[in-house]
């Protein structure tokens, strides 16, 4: 496996103005970074309200990856593409689809883009309004899914928010979408977000993953925190009963190591983003969990 960085962990320093994309890339490489995530946080490669590229930023990535020999392996974006309307699925459709020319124009081998960034349509995080509106986020992906593949880019589903969270319903997309560069970005952290075991879920998704997240949290019950989770960082799981924060890799409540230990033993070799959203300072968390990555992959 090759352990790298997502520019997301890097998120607070570039929205404070402390580090650009090329800084957050600059740190990556010089702290043995195998490999760099793009996440257009804060910095943009395309904007939809004008339908133009930022031409000379996109340059300025693709020339400094070369430069420092820093691979780019993944780009990634949110995106809404389960609505019933379709005008309005139409318009998201079409502006996943400049991403993925943006990937191309860098040379980024693989994107993913949610299928539901702010949630069920309706707000009803069932089994039912699932069903409902899996349909309309099938012929989506699909459509892009060929448009990317017309390109050379495979386009990813990730395990991410609350509404396609979950090793049933991850899988279940990409089994219905069947396009041979669809396929999964397995983050090992989410699945707390909606209380199912991350061991279980890896176990079950692990085969699927064309790239991997490797995240942890503290994990805690309402009655644990009684109402100090307000002072800052923590969020509810989809149930409600539990509270989670971000932490350093390796040392939250999550079993890294045999998560990783899972995703081994199913054969992957490929990209694993490293994702702090810890309260630490970013950088200490970034280089702490990158190193932690490589050590139990030594010693797992």
């Amino acid at each position: 496996m090759k352990i790298g960085l997502t520019s997301y962990s890097l998120h607070s320093d570039i929205k404070h103005g402390r580090k650009t994309i090329l800084d957050a890339m600059r740190f990556a490489s010089e702290n043995g970074a195998e490999h760099m995530e793009i996440v257009p946080l804060c910095f943009s490669l395309y904007d939809d309200a004008t339908g133009t590229f930022n031409d000379a930023l996109i340059e300025e990535i693709r020339a400094l990856s070369a430069e420092l020999a820093l691979p780019l392996s993944n780009y990634a974006i949110s995106a809404n593409l389960m609505s019933e309307d379709k005008d309005t699925r139409r318009a998201e459709v079409e502006r996943v689809k400049r991403n993925v020319d943006v990937a191309c124009r860098i040379g980024i081998p693989t994107m993913r883009h949610d299928l539901a960034s702010s949630g069920s349509p309706s707000g009803e995080n069932s089994a039912r309004a699932f069903e409902h509106f899996l349909p309309f986020a099938v012929e989506s992906a699909r459509e892009i899914a060929d448009y990317a593949g017309e390109r050379g880019v495979t386009t990813l589903l990730e395990n991410h928010g609350f509404f396609v969270n979950g090793s049933d319903r991850v899988l279940r997309v990409i089994d219905a979408v069947d396009r041979p560069n669809y396929g999964l970005l397995l983050d090992t952290g989410n699945f707390r977000c909606v209380d199912e075991d991350p061991l279980v879920a890896v176990k079950a998704c692990a085969s699927q993953a064309k790239m991997v997240h490797l995240k942890d949290f503290y994990v805690r019950r309402n009655d644990q925190l009684r109402g100090v989770e307000k002072f800052g960082g923590w969020f509810s799981s989809a149930s409600g009963e539990y509270k989670l924060r971000g932490s350093i890799l390796a040392q939250g409540d999550l079993d890294v190591w045999n998560s990783l230990r899972l995703i081994r033993d199913a054969g992957y070799e490929g990209y694993v983003s490293i994702e702090f959203e810890g309260m630490e300072n970013c950088e200490s968390g970034c280089i702490a969990g990158m190193n932690a990555a490589r050590w139990i992959l030594e010693n797992v």
